[in-house]
Parts: structure tokens; sequence; C-alpha cells
């Protein structure tokens, strides 16, 4: 494996050369926003570097692409009696309880209750938090797709599944070609009304894959407050995060 880079539109673009026994040059950008090229031994350096330059923008808009779903680096909690969980819209105070029998998460009253066998154990407080706000995140998504997708039905678009995933620069996006809307877990901490807003502008993306004067009509004439709900999620569900 050799590591090597180029230049192009000003950015320095690296990658890793992985000597293969395959016929053709092959580039591939991973999640991980690593980029892998595999050549024959005979093939010379300079050709793959020309090679990987003229993929200069389509590497930068796949790079692109996978940064904005990087994880989200969280602030730092302790998971302690007192301290304030956002779900839906609502703050919920935290209670630490231990744990007799089966460790568990549950709302109630203005309260998210931990149930945990080792109180002092953030790692598990933290991954009991973060299993329960997934699972009722792809609950309440799955609700709204429901709720959502007949709107855009007669349009001739196919129902597509909903994927989670923590991500820190939108709230969700649709991959078109896996018929696939992937959505921010965060967005379980917004208030339904403007989960519905995110999951019918995924949807529009599968007849307006851009954001065209066709893409804000159709958004525009299904749902006329939309811009009311897109406000509340980047003033008043970002800062809470």
């Amino acid at each position: 494996m050799e590591k090597h880079q180029i230049e192009y539109a000003n950015k320095v673009i690296d990658f890793v050369l992985k000597r293969k026994n395959v016929k053709n040059v092959n580039l591939h950008v991973k999640p991980d926003m690593t980029i892998e090229v595999t050549a024959n031994d005979r093939v010379p350096l300079d050709f793959i570097s020309d090679f990987v330059k003229s993929k200069g923008s389509w590497i930068l808009k796949n790079v692109g692409q996978f940064k904005d779903v990087q994880p989200l680096k969280q602030s730092e909690r302790e998971y302690v009696s007192g301290e304030t969980f956002k779900y839906l819209g609502k703050q919920y105070r935290l209670r630490v309880q231990k744990a007799t029998e089966e460790e568990m998460v549950k709302y109630f009253r203005g309260f998210i209750y931990l149930y945990v066998k080792d109180t002092d154990n953030v790692i598990r407080k933290a991954k009991l938090l973060d299993e329960w706000y997934r699972e009722k995140a792809q609950m309440i998504f799955d609700q709204s797709l429901e709720k959502m997708y007949p709107m855009v039905q007669k349009y001739g678009v196919v129902k597509p599944e909903i994927d989670v995933r923590l991500m820190k620069a939108r709230w969700g996006s649709a991959l078109t070609d896996k018929n696939t809307i992937l959505l921010n877990s965060e967005l379980i901490k917004a208030p339904k009304y403007c989960i519905d807003y995110v999951v019918l502008h995924e949807l529009i993306h599968f007849n307006y894959n851009d954001h065209s004067e066709n893409f804000y009509q159709m958004l525009y004439s299904l749902m006329p407050d939309w811009e009311k709900r897109k406000a509340i999620l980047d003033e008043e569900v970002v800062k809470d995060l």
C-alpha cells in the first residue's frame, strides 16, 4: 500500500494506492472519506495520478457527501439525575435509579427514568439512553413516513425505507439509488410536525433530486408552512443539541 497525493482546484487530495491483479484502474471513496485506488503493477504512477486528477470534481463531491454524515461528536454528559434531555420537542429531567432486574429507559410526566445496575457507569448509561433514543426514532420516523408518503404517492414515488444515523450537518438525506431516506437520530428531539417536514422534504427529492424551483413549488403546495417548521428546527432544536 502506497500513499500519494495530487492537487486539484487548489485542494490537496490524498489517496492510497494498492497494487492488485486488476485490468482497470479503480477509484473508490470510502465512508471514512479515504480515497483508495487499485491498479496493476504495470500501470505507471504518473498515469494513476493523472487519472485521480481527472476525477477530482467527483472525488470532492463524494467526500463532501460522506463528510455530511460523519458521526456527530456529542457534548460531554455525566448522565446523572437532574440533567435535561430533549424528546419530541419537550425537555425531560433525567432520573437515574438502580435496576434490581432489567436495565431499561422509560419516560413519564416530565422525567426520563434510567434504570441501570451500576449507576456510576457512564458508558453503560449513555449506551442505554442512546439505544432508547434510536428505538424511539425508528418508530416515530416510520410513523411519519406512513403519514407523509400518501402525499407524494400520486406522483409515482416508490415508498422508501427509513434508516437512522447520527449526523452532524443535516437532518436527512434522500439516497435515491437505494430507495432509502437517511434521517439524523437527533431529529427525535424535535416536535413531530418538524419531523414530518424533514420526511416530506426528503420524499420530494425522489421526484426532484435537487433544490430547484420545481422542488420548492411541490414543497409549498404540499406543506405551505414548511418554512416555519424548518425555522423551529434550525433555531430552537439545534441550540439544545
